[in-house]
C-alpha cells in the first residue's frame, strides 16, 4: 500500500501502515445511525471523549445529517451545534477534530474555534468558498464523491462507467482543491459509499478501491452503519434491521476490513473501540508483525 503522511499545524497523520480510525460524533437530531442520541453540546462533548479514549485517530463532528432524503440545515443552526461542542473539545484532546460540513461559513467558524480538517461530501463544489477558506487555514480536506445531494442521491442512481466515473470526479477534485491554494498533501479522497450508489455500486467500490490508489492521495472509506449492510443482513434474517444493532456492527467491520486491504488509509466508524481492535490485527497481518 502507498504510504502517506500529513504534517500540519502542530499535527501529523503517518498512513499506510497504520490505518487511522476517524471517530463520528454526529450533533443532529435526525442521524441515521445513532436517532439524535449525541443532540447537545454534554452529550457530544462525552461521546467525543469516549471515542478518544477508544483510541479514534480523528474525531469528525457534523450538525446536519447527509442520510438520504435529510432536511437541509441553516448554516446558523449548523454552527449552534456545533461550535460549543469543538470549542470544549479543542483545548482537551491531543488528536484532529475535523469538521464534517459543506458550508465554507461553517467551517470557517469550526476552524476558527479549534477544528483542524474538513470533511467536505460537497468536494469544494457545493460552496464556492469552501476552497478559499480551507486554504487560507492551511488544513487537510477530504473530498467526496456524491451524485446529485443527500435529498437526492438516493433516486435510482445510474453509472455508466462506476469506478471509472468516481475516479474521474475525485481527479477533478483534486484540481479543484490545488487551484484554490490547497497544498496537494493536504487532499483526502472518500468514493462516498452510500452517496448516490446502489447496494451493488458500494461493493463494487469496496472491491475496486485499489483503482484510486493512482490518484496518489491517502483514501478514508466511511461503510459504518450504512443501508447497504442493512439491506444485505435484513435479507439474511428476514426482516428490516436498525442501525444499532451488534450485527450491523460486524457488517460493518467486515466492510471496513475489506476497505482497508484493497486500500483504505482512513476509516470513518462509529464504534471506534471494536473498529481499533479488528485494525490492530488486520494490520498486524498485512505488515507481517
Amino acid at each position: 500500500m502507498r504510504t502517506h503522511t500529513l504534517r500540519w499545524k502542530n499535527f501529523e497523520l503517518n498512513l499506510g501502515r497504520r490505518t487511522a480510525i476517524m471517530g463520528v460524533v454526529n450533533v443532529t437530531p435526525d442521524s441515521f445511525s445513532d436517532g439524535g442520541r449525541f443532540y447537545g453540546t454534554d452529550l457530544a462533548v462525552a461521546q467525543a471523549e469516549r471515542l478518544v479514549a477508544e483510541g479514534a485517530d480523528i474525531l469528525d463532528i457534523g450538525g446536519e445529517s447527509t442520510r438520504p432524503f435529510a432536511r437541509e440545515v441553516s448554516a446558523q443552526d449548523e454552527m449552534a451545534r456545533v461550535l460549543p461542542v469543538i470549542q470544549r473539545l479543542a483545548g482537551r484532546i491531543s488528536i484532529p477534530i475535523s469538521i464534517d460540513t459543506a458550508k465554507a461559513a461553517v467551517a470557517d467558524a469550526a476552524l476558527n474555534a479549534g477544528a483542524a480538517m474538513v470533511n467536505d461530501i460537497g468536494a469544494l463544489a457545493l460552496d464556492p468558498h469552501m476552497g478559499a477558506v480551507t486554504a487560507r487555514h492551511g488544513v487537510p480536506v477530504i473530498v467526496m464523491h456524491m451524485k446529485g445531494s443527500p435529498r437526492t442521491m438516493q433516486i435510482d442512481p445510474v453509472y455508466d462507467d462506476l469506478v471509472g466515473e468516481v475516479h474521474q470526479f475525485l481527479q477533478a477534485a483534486m484540481d479543484r482543491a490545488v487551484a484554490a491554494g490547497i497544498a496537494r498533501e493536504h487532499i483526502i479522497i472518500d468514493p462516498g459509499i452510500g452517496f448516490g450508489k446502489t447496494l451493488h455500486h458500494n461493493l463494487q467500490l469496496i472491491q475496486q478501491l485499489d483503482k484510486f490508489a493512482d490518484l496518489a492521495a491517502p483514501i478514508l472509506i466511511g461503510p459504518s452503519r450504512k443501508a447497504f449492510i442493512r439491506k444485505l443482513l435484513s435479507e439474511e434474517l428476514g426482516s428490516e434491521i436498525k442501525a444499532d444493532r451488534p450485527e450491523v456492527e460486524t457488517g460493518t467491520q467486515a466492510a471496513v476490513a475489506m476497505s482497508i486491504v484493497n486500500g483504505a488509509h482512513i476509516v470513518r466508524v462509529h464504534d471506534v473501540a471494536n473498529t481499533r481492535a479488528m485494525v490492530r490485527v488486520l494490520d498486524a497481518i498485512r505488515n507481517g508483525f
